[in-house]
């Protein structure tokens, strides 16, 4: 019975095991089906128990890690049943239910999230699922009607959730699972939109509280909605910049870090109250017990307050373990405490490991329990002592899962931490209890709360400006992530262990990581997923090109800051040489103002007459080289007039022996007068197919001539045109061309080299089993359509 004695049945080893099962499975590609999943459930259940009463520990940590790989699937497949099936995609439905979360108004739409409670008959497989919908309206009176709580009737086209997929992107398709939405779209005829019954509830009571505090005559007042309400709808895109480049985005909403300060509150107030009526109420519950529940009821009301969002939630269970333990009086040390606290939140929602939080909350206990001493110390060094064990500990996270780090970030946390968590927040919350005492007595204390705010913003305003602010980090390989956790461990042991300058080196691969930059002659391409749109960037050696920027639309999506801008961070671009855009549509040049804050240019190529500033003309037979890549304009011929798609700039790339044609928006008159003047120039190993592949497009005599081997299109799911045309795609199968689209595949990495032509997606690089919800799309054909 030794080894059972040593690993205790629910300690940090079995905490360990079970989320090692979790990731394992949502980590795979695919997924097992249900019943698979159930016998697995059953095998880890008896695994454990065998292994509790026989005292063997490899048989329990086995149980624990079959549980968790399990359970895992079992969530999984279920939250991808919810979503919508394929045969009701791009439907009109109409549902009625209720909002269920804090609408965010913008210029032209609003988005919020529904539960449908009723629908029509033909649709009741959406009963009870969660939506995402944007209302698209420039009339922002009639969509301020919408608020929390309400009761609508709507007409919506529904699909299931799909995103972008690009290095460094946001993957919108493991939040949806992770979120179980079961299908996102837009309102049809939103005049017809119909009010069942005004808000009512908790996020009704949200929604007011928030409109209050808004009345402030203070611009930071929306500081103070995000700090006692979670709602962070007033932030603009300069806020949340501050905030990334001060690494300040974990204090800005309500925060693990904050319920738990709100619960040690209760817990010391109850506390307060026994020793001052030691007898009265002791003889009824002993102080701890009182203490523990307090602390439990602060942490509950307080993610009520947020609207039960899943890290105050997550944090929640942690102190209702804990409070538990607490009651029934067990010892337990605090490392068992965690661990405990971990395999509660990975049984109740194994999927909240796709969330950031999970990791940073977990992680940033465990490095402060293991590395500060337990005993009475300086409460300002051991203060400081935490800011650094956090910062050293946690930087290889942060580094993984937003591919950035924060130089500023630990002097901006010693000053955030304590002013806003210790002042800002508590006047925040007298606020909120004030106004529900008596309406109107709150102002003042969430004037306070907001000037206490104002003390301390302008100062990171200028840290955001400084070289200390975002340090921008390439995607690294998997193994740079354990390296750096290992090399963490190494410098935050105790004084006195040798080699610790040693433990920078295991840092290299995650902040320095291998590029993969073509070498002298080659060239690589890479078709980032920005939709119904176009963006290539080219690279070479020591110099990169950026061939049109996607699209920004009207309803705030903008390509060039949601996926241009952070693919290039991503790939590693310091710098942008060159822009050149195709033509100045919206779906190619819409991105450029974006991509152009960041990365700036004076060299700005377009064709002559475009909308654009600053722009020189593209003219054919316009060429230079770079690294050894010779590059070369085919279109438009000197004096071409500008006719938007038809004047599009054609790009002909020639590296390592073979060619790549980008050919923007052209139709099929252009491609017959290239053809006319120089068909040897369109031969090619890669081709972009022009205007994504629509029938005005792709002239058989063009296809031919190029010979591609590659052809790749740009284009957008589901998108309204229908592109690629099946006919078009056809064409160029029949072609010999392999066509990888990127609504299909994700970004296309295509690199030129001496040895060959290759073609990667991301979605075949990094498959992951959410994309299971695609799987009635790609059927045999795999990601890309192929040559007989």
């Amino acid at each position: 019975m030794h080894d059972a004695a040593r690993t205790p049945p629910f300690g940090t080893t079995a905490a360990l095991a079970l989320l090692t099962g979790v990731c394992a499975c949502l980590w795979l590609p695919w997924l097992l089906p249900w019943p698979g999943s159930i016998g697995l459930l059953l095998i880890g259940i008896a695994l454990g128990w065998r292994g509790l009463r026989a005292g063997r520990a490899a048989l329990l940590l086995g149980g624990w890690l079959l549980l968790g790989f399990a359970l895992a699937g079992l969530h999984a497949a279920h939250s991808l049943a919810l979503q919508l099936p394929a045969e009701l995609e791009h439907r009109d439905a109409r549902i009625r239910g209720r909002i269920v979360d804090l609408p965010v108004h913008e210029v032209a739409r609003s988005r919020f999230v529904f539960r449908v409670d009723d629908d029509a008959p033909q649709l009741r497989p959406l009963r009870g699922r969660t939506l995402r919908l944007a209302w698209y309206d420039r009339d922002a009176k009639a969509r301020s009607a919408l608020r929390a709580g309400q009761r609508w009737q709507f007409d919506a086209r529904l699909r299931a959730p799909r995103g972008l997929r690009n290095p460094g992107g946001l993957d919108s398709e493991r939040h949806a699972l992770a979120q179980r939405i079961a299908a996102t779209g837009y309102l049809r005829q939103p005049q017809q939109a119909r009010l069942l019954a005004p808000g009512q509830g908790l996020e009704s009571w949200r929604e007011d509280m928030s409109g209050r505090i808004a009345t402030l005559d203070r611009s930071s007042s929306r500081f103070v909605r995000a700090l006692a309400l979670g709602d962070t709808r007033a932030l603009d895109d300069g806020d949340w910049h501050i905030l990334r480049a001060n690494g300040l985005t974990h204090l800005i909403a309500i925060s693990g870090f904050h319920v738990g300060l709100v619960a040690g509150f209760f817990a010391l107030l109850a506390r307060a109250l026994w020793w001052l009526w030691p007898v009265a109420l002791a003889r009824r519950m002993p102080a701890q017990i009182a203490a523990a529940a307090a602390g439990l009821c602060g942490a509950v009301l307080y993610a009520a307050v947020a609207g039960f969002a899943l890290p105050t939630v997550r944090t929640a269970l942690m102190i209702a373990v804990v409070a538990a333990v607490r009651m029934f009086r067990r010892p337990l040390r605090m490392a068992d405490s965690l661990a405990l606290a971990a395999i509660a939140v990975l049984l109740v929602d194994p999927m909240a490991v796709l969330g950031a939080g999970f990791w940073l909350s977990f992680a940033g206990v465990a490095w402060l329990l293991w590395c500060l001493p337990h005993g009475v110390g300086r409460p300002l060094h051991d203060f400081l002592s935490a800011q650094a064990v956090a910062t050293v500990g946690l930087l290889p996270l942060s580094a993984v899962l937003f591919g950035q780090a924060s130089l500023a970030g630990l002097l901006a946390n010693l000053i955030a931490v304590p002013w806003w968590s210790l002042v800002v927040v508590p006047l925040s919350l007298l606020g909120l209890a004030l106004e529900m005492l008596a309406p109107g007595d709150g102002a003042w204390a969430w004037d306070l709360a907001a000037a206490a705010f104002e003390l301390t913003w302008p100062m990171f305003e200028r840290l955001a400006a400084t070289p200390l602010a975002v340090w921008w980090l390439p995607e690294p390989a998997w193994f740079a992530l354990p390296l750096a956790l290992l090399g963490a461990f190494w410098l935050l042991l105790p004084r006195g262990v040798p080699g610790k300058p040693l433990a920078l080196l295991l840092w290299l691969p995650l902040l320095w990581p291998d590029r993969h930059l073509p070498r002298h002659g080659e060239a690589e391409l890479l078709v980032i997923d920005v939709g119904q749109g176009l963006s290539v960037q080219v690279r070479t050696a020591r110099h990169v090109l950026l061939y049109d920027m996607g699209p920004a639309v009207r309803d705030g999506f903008d390509a060039g800051e949601r996926a241009v801008v952070p693919t290039l961070h991503a790939m590693g671009v310091r710098r942008i040489d060159r822009f050149v855009v195709s033509h100045a549509d919206n779906d190619h040049a819409g991105g450029l103002e974006a991509v152009g804050r960041v990365f700036a240019t004076a060299d700005l190529l377009a064709p002559e007459g475009a909308p654009l500033a600053d722009a020189s003309p593209c003219v054919a037979g316009q060429a230079w080289d770079w690294d050894g890549v010779h590059f070369r304009f085919l279109h438009p011929a000197p004096y071409f007039p500008y006719l938007g798609n038809e004047a599009s700039c054609v790009l002909r790339i020639e590296a390592a022996g073979a060619s790549a044609l980008l050919t923007g928006d052209i139709g099929e008159a252009v491609e017959r007068i290239l053809l006319r003047r120089d068909p040897a120039a369109l031969r090619a190993d890669v081709v972009s197919v022009p205007h994504h592949g629509s029938v005005g497009s792709s002239d058989p005599g063009f296809v031919a001539a190029t010979g591609a081997r590659h052809a790749l299109v740009a284009s957008g799911h589901g998108n309204r045109f229908g592109h690629p045309k099946p006919a078009i795609v056809d064409r160029w199968v029949r072609a010999g061309a392999q066509v990888h689209d990127t609504a299909r595949a994700g970004a296309l990495r295509v690199r030129l080299q001496r040895g060959g032509v290759s073609v990667e997606s991301r979605r075949q690089a990094q498959p992951r089993l959410w994309d299971a919800a695609q799987r009635w799309e790609r059927g045999a054909a795999g990601l890309s359509y192929r040559p007989d």
